[in-house]
Parts: structure tokens; C-alpha cells; sequence
């Protein structure tokens, strides 16, 4: 786009831009751009641009936030929060919600029910209610949460409610500069093994189709008729569920209005929501499971956009849990919890018997939970699930006690789907474990249930480190870890996975491979995806792929070594593999 259809395009956003503090912004910007000079928006060009103040940074600027609509991807809209139409911002909330309007009028017809929440990351709240406007205007039955809850009460509602559609405005996980939109189905959208699951094709491309054809913003309606705010029921509900999970089969979890006859339990948990909104709710349901030993993180306890004590809201990041174990070790804690900032997501530490604190892989949490899912049998569902970039042990797990497995796209819009589901998780440390009532990952439920492990386990006079150990002894050592590589110009992962499948991998860690698999290509038990998988000899797996969510390309690495009689579990030397096939990896991608 030359200098001249850019500056065009720009100020015909502008102009119907319902924001008048980004309007304000994107102006500075033209202005900028043109003449070098903001007009009396200094302000508004320098915070825009980062300080630069040149014409040509402010053109750059410009064609970033003009490079194409955002689309909707593995996590629905994601984007840094700014004017433009590539960034969020109350206009592209308003055209987004324009189009889920038009297609709920198109399959449902009028009266569609829709429930809204959002997290507090900035603009969440502006988002929200520009989103509820919209569809109160276009005759929608519009739900409002309270405001800075998790997005699990949102996924929760939209099964409590019987909703056709639920929004929840977020961006998890994802630096302090941007937000996001989801949208969940439900009702009479979507059959029961998709109800309160985030969208999938074709529903994503119908409601994007909508979005293009959807009007500027400025021309959109909006309403505050119709709203309806459900006040403090549907948390309190979702509370309950939680807090009754603590070992009380499927008839107790059922009923949600008596969880309060646990006693007293000696497991001592340190809580850390990393500045997000899941602390409260994180602690509400875990007194009401019977758990009064909870100590949040007080640097980390309450929501803070801007994220101050970590570079990066994602628990598994390294450093991002470092104030909640010095806090484990001073108050001689059983676990630590950590919840990413919109509570879907949930990371463990656990002590060690030979001193020290250990944060568990993603697929570790998943293998003890999915062992304490498998073992219930008051549990419903007959099938444990994950991502086919997750541990293959969930399906040894699952054979070990008779149970289906299943491996499906990464996502948990499809591990959520899977029929017949007991308990889902996929590796970036998301797990599904009341998947009656909240049909998607839940970091607040699955925080109850690793509590409920320690209790049980504690009460034999075993610790979660030792089931870990029973776990390698019956199935083998399952040793897992992940290399990313976060890229600037997202072009560098196209050329990555070319090389890749223009020059394949004939070793990984001295073992050959033997066998290829191009995901793409899709098969019997999964849908075309870009990605690459490579089996080796010894067992090894490596599954490289695209991010959905983030400019990453990553790769799935995970050994299988055998543990001997000696019952010693050889972690030392799967660590020592899994540095090797890194090693091997990264030469093969040419990064």
C-alpha cells in the first residue's frame, strides 16, 4: 500500500471511529505521517509510535495498524490495544460484535441469548460494554457478568444459562499490551459435546464473513436495552461446583449447594493469580472445597494490567513463579498454584523429598490428573483426552484403567469436543476437569482438584513427587519439554517449516527416524494442521508447529526411557536426551 492509500485508509478509520481518545490517537498519526508535524497531538504521536516522532516512523506505525483486519485464530481476536483496524480497540470490538450479531439473527434468528465477561487487562471493561450494546441493539437477550472475573465463569455460564453465544474479553496469557475476544457456542448453535466450547470452523469463517461485511463502527447500533446483569448468582454457582469437587463423585458434584461438610484439611497452598482476576474466585473455591490454608502472593494478589513483577503473565515463563516459591518455602507449603491472568490456566510446584521446589511440566500435571480421573469411578465420561502435541502417557494412563484415549488438534476448542470426555488437558498447562459444567480449561477447578491429590496422597503418607514416580515405574519415564522460538518477522516460521519438509530429519539424538508424518496431509484420526511429527527408534517424538495464539514457532519434544528393576527413575538421563534433541532441532530449523 503506497504513502497516499495509506494515509487514506487511516483517516477513514478515523473518522468512524466511536473512540475519541483512539481517534485522537490515529490522527496524530496522519498528521505525523503527512507534514512531520502532530498538530497539537504531540502527545497522542509520541505515545503512539514510542516516542519517535519522524514521518517515517509514523508511517510505519500506520501500516502495521493497516495490515489487514485481526482474524480470528486458535484463541479467537488477539491483538496489541491500540487505534486501528489491526489492533483491538473499541471499533473493532464493535464490527466483531456486528458480525456474531448477524450470524446468531442468521441461524437463530431474534432473542439469541448471549452472555458477556471480561477479565481486566486494558480496555476489557470499554470492550465489554461496547460488546453488550451491539447486541442488545440487534435484539439479542444480552447477559452481563460482574466485571474482572476468569474466563472459566464465562464458559461456565454459558452452559448454566443455556446460552446460544458467550463472549468473554481477554488476551490470557499474552503480554501486558494486548487484549482479546472469544466467543463460546452454545444452545441451539452447537450439539452437547460443543456446547460452551470456543468456536470452530465452519462457525469462525461464517462469523468472519459477517465481520467484512459488517458496517463501520460508528454506523453500527447500539442499546443498553436489553441488557441484563446477572449480579453475583452465576459466581457463586460456579464457586460452589468447584468447591464440590473435593472427592465427592458425580450425584455430590451434581449438587452444588452443600460443600461444606469437608472439615478442615492440613494442605497448605500458595496462590498466585500473576496479577490477573482469578485470586479471588481462585480462594473462594477452595475454602468452599474444604481447603482454609491459602496464602496468595501479596505483590501478585490483585489485577494489574501492566503486569510489574514479571516480564512476561505466563507461570510457565521462567522467573514467573520465583515470589510464590520463596513464599512456599517460608511457610513450608505443600503446593504452590499458579494461575495465568484470566484463571483458564493453572501451573504447579511441588517441594521435593531431597529439599528444594520443583514446577511441574504442563504434561506431569496433566499425567497426575488425568491418574486421579481415571482412578474415580464415580467420575461420567469414559474417554481422557489431550492435545495431539501433549504426552502420549495420558493414553497409557487411560488403557491402564480401561478407559478411551484420545489425541485431537491442538486447542482446547477441540479437546473440549471430544465425546464422551471425563477429563481433557493439553501441555501449555490448561486442564478440563469438570468438563459437565465448564466445557473448556479451567485453571479454578483443576487448582481444587491438585489440592484434593495432595490431601489424598498426604493421607497415605505420599506426596504428588511420589506419585510422579509411580507413574514412570508402571508406564515408563515420559519426559517432556518444549523450544520456541519467538520471531519478529512472522515469515522467518513459514521458511522454518519449509526447510523442515524440504530437507527432513534423518536423527534426533542419535536415534534414527522412523517415522515422518506430515500433519497437514490430516489422516484417520485428525484434521489437516501445519505441523511436523517425527518418531524415532528409541521411542523419542518430536512434533514441530506454528503457534496459534503468539509469532512462535514450536516444537513438542518428548523421550520415553524404560525404569529398571532397581526402581530408579532416570530423569537425569531424559533431561541429557531431550538437551540433545534440542540441540538437533534447532540446526535442523536453521534458527
Amino acid at each position: 500500500m503506497n504513502h497516499t492509500d495509506l494515509v487514506a485508509r487511516a483517516r477513514d478509520w478515523a473518522a468512524h471511529d466511536p473512540d475519541p481518545r483512539t481517534r485522537a490517537e490515529l490522527l496524530a498519526l496522519v498528521a505525523l505521517a503527512e507534514t512531520g508535524d502532530t498538530a497539537g497531538d504531540a502527545d497522542d504521536a509520541t505515545s503512539a509510535i514510542g516516542g519517535e516522532r519522524s514521518a517515517q516512523d509514523a508511517l510505519a506505525e500506520l501500516a502495521s495498524r493497516f495490515s489487514g483486519p485481526l482474524q480470528f485464530g486458535t484463541a479467537g481476536l488477539r491483538g496489541a490495544v491500540a487505534a486501528g483496524e489491526s489492533r483491538m480497540n473499541v471499533a473493532v470490538v464493535v464490527r466483531a460484535t456486528a458480525g456474531l450479531a448477524r450470524y446468531l439473527l442468521d441461524t437463530v434468528g431474534p432473542g439469541a441469548r448471549v452472555v458477556i465477561g471480561c477479565d481486566a487487562r486494558h480496555g476489557s471493561s470499554e470492550f465489554m460494554d461496547a460488546a453488550a450494546e451491539v447486541l442488545a441493539a440487534s435484539g439479542a437477550e444480552v447477559r452481563t457478568l460482574p466485571k474482572r472475573l476468569p474466563t472459566p465463569v464465562t464458559a461456565y455460564a454459558v452452559r448454566a444459562l443455556d446460552c446460544d453465544a458467550g463472549v468473554m474479553i481477554t488476551a490470557s496469557h499474552n503480554p501486558p499490551a494486548d487484549n482479546g475476544y472469544k466467543v463460546y457456542l452454545g444452545g441451539r448453535l452447537t450439539d452437547e459435546d460443543g456446547r460452551g466450547v470456543q468456536i470452530v470452523p465452519p462457525a469462525d469463517a461464517d462469523i468472519a464473513a459477517r465481520i467484512a461485511a459488517a458496517p463501520p463502527a460508528d454506523e453500527v447500533p447500539r442499546s443498553r436495552e436489553g441488557i441484563v446483569p446477572t449480579g453475583d448468582g452465576v459466581v457463586r454457582d460456579y464457586v460452589a461446583r468447584a468447591g464440590s469437587l473435593r472427592g465427592r463423585g458425580e450425584d455430590a458434584a451434581a449438587d452444588s449447594g452443600d460443600s461444606g461438610d469437608f472439615g478442615g484439611s492440613g494442605v497448605r497452598i500458595v496462590l498466585t493469580p500473576m496479577h490477573g482476576v482469578g485470586g479471588e474466585t481462585a480462594e473462594r473455591a477452595l475454602h468452599e472445597a474444604g481447603f482454609p490454608d491459602v496464602h496468595l502472593v501479596p505483590k501478585q494478589a490483585d489485577p494489574d494490567p501492566n503486569f510489574p513483577t514479571v516480564s512476561f503473565p505466563n507461570p510457565e515463563e521462567p522467573g514467573a513463579i520465583d515470589l510464590s516459591i520463596e513464599l512456599a518455602e517460608e511457610l513450608d507449603a505443600t503446593v504452590v498454584v499458579a494461575l495465568d491472568p484470566d484463571a483458564d490456566r493453572c501451573s504447579v510446584a511441588i517441594p521435593l523429598r531431597d529439599g528444594g521446589w520443583r514446577q511441574l511440566t504442563g504434561d506431569e500435571i496433566g499425567a497426575i490428573l488425568g491418574e486421579q480421573a481415571a482412578a474415580d469411578p464415580a467420575r461420567s465420561g469414559g474417554t481422557l483426552a489431550c492435545s495431539v502435541v501433549s504426552s502420549r502417557l495420558l493414553g497409557r494412563i487411560a488403557a491402564g484403567h480401561g478407559l478411551r484415549s484420545a489425541a485431537t488438534l491442538t486447542g482446547f476448542k477441540w479437546i473440549a469436543r471430544t465425546p464422551d470426555i471425563r477429563f481433557g488437558y493439553e501441555e501449555a498447562i490448561g486442564y478440563c476437569t469438570d468438563p459437565e459444567a465448564v466445557h473448556d480449561k479451567d485453571g479454578v477447578t483443576a487448582a481444587v482438584r491438585v489440592a484434593t491429590l495432595a490431601d489424598d496422597l498426604a493421607a497415605q503418607g505420599r506426596t504428588i513427587e511420589d506419585l510422579l514416580d509411580d507413574l514412570a515405574r508402571r508406564h515408563g519415564l515420559y519426559a517432556t519439554a518444549q523450544l520456541s522460538f519467538r520471531v519478529a518477522d512472522v515469515s522467518l516460521i513459514a521458511d522454518g517449516m519449509a526447510r523442515l519438509r524440504a530437507n527432513g530429519i534423518d536423527s534426533l539424538a542419535g536415534s534414527p527416524v522412523v517415522e515422518t508424518r506430515d500433519l497437514a496431509q490430516g489422516s484417520a484420526d485428525l484434521p489437516p494442521t501445519d505441523g511436523l511429527m517425527y518418531v524415532t527408534a528409541a521411542d523419542d517424538r518430536v512434533i514441530a508447529r506454528p503457534s496459534g495464539t503468539e509469532p512462535k514457532l514450536k516444537c513438542y519434544l518428548e523421550v520415553v526411557l524404560p525404569v529398571g528393576d532397581d526402581g530408579v527413575i532416570p530423569r537425569a538421563a531424559a533431561a541429557e536426551r531431550l538437551t540433545r534433541i534440542k540441540a538437533d532441532m534447532t540446526a535442523a530449523l536453521g534458527f
